[in-house]
């Protein structure tokens, strides 16, 4: 890419950054011949994996049938957007690896029973962002207060 294109690469450690920044993104997982997107709110842990808590259920299943994930985050403002995906293969924790998790800042925005700790252990991480060219906002009309 050119030094002016409106896409650069973020580095790892801005992923990172990002990723530990921010709280709720979107994991696809397979379930049987289909493949599923789903909203989740999560945490870093110091081994820099993403964990999550989940009820029984259809995301349970898919993962512990097949474990390959892949897993977004983004974050715009007007001018510019910023993507994370990970990929990588999710587990459930149990015992001591589970009451680890304890300590983080993982809060559930919903009041629902999620007994199971899933870590997705990270084999990829990429990060893009985008320079945000909006020729329409200067044909907004004034914002009036």
């Amino acid at each position: 890419m050119s030094e002016h294109s409106p896409v650069t690469t973020l580095a790892e450690d801005d992923c990172w950054q990002m990723l530990h920044d921010q709280e709720f993104g979107r994991l696809a997982f397979h379930l049987a011949d289909e493949v599923h997107l789903v909203p989740i709110n999560y945490a870093i842990d110091a081994d820099r994996r993403i964990v999550f808590r989940t009820a029984e259920g259809s995301k349970l299943l898919g993962l512990t049938m097949n474990a390959d994930v892949a897993f977004e985050i983004d974050e715009f403002t007007e001018e510019v957007a910023r993507s994370v995906v990970v990929r990588g293969r999710a587990r459930q924790l149990e015992g001591h690896e589970e009451d680890e998790t304890e300590l983080l800042p993982l809060r559930p925005w919903v009041n629902t029973a999620k007994f199971n700790v899933i870590v997705i252990e990270v084999d990829e991480i990429t990060g893009r962002q985008f320079g945000l060219t909006r020729p329409w906002l200067h044909m907004r009309p004034p914002h009036e207060e």
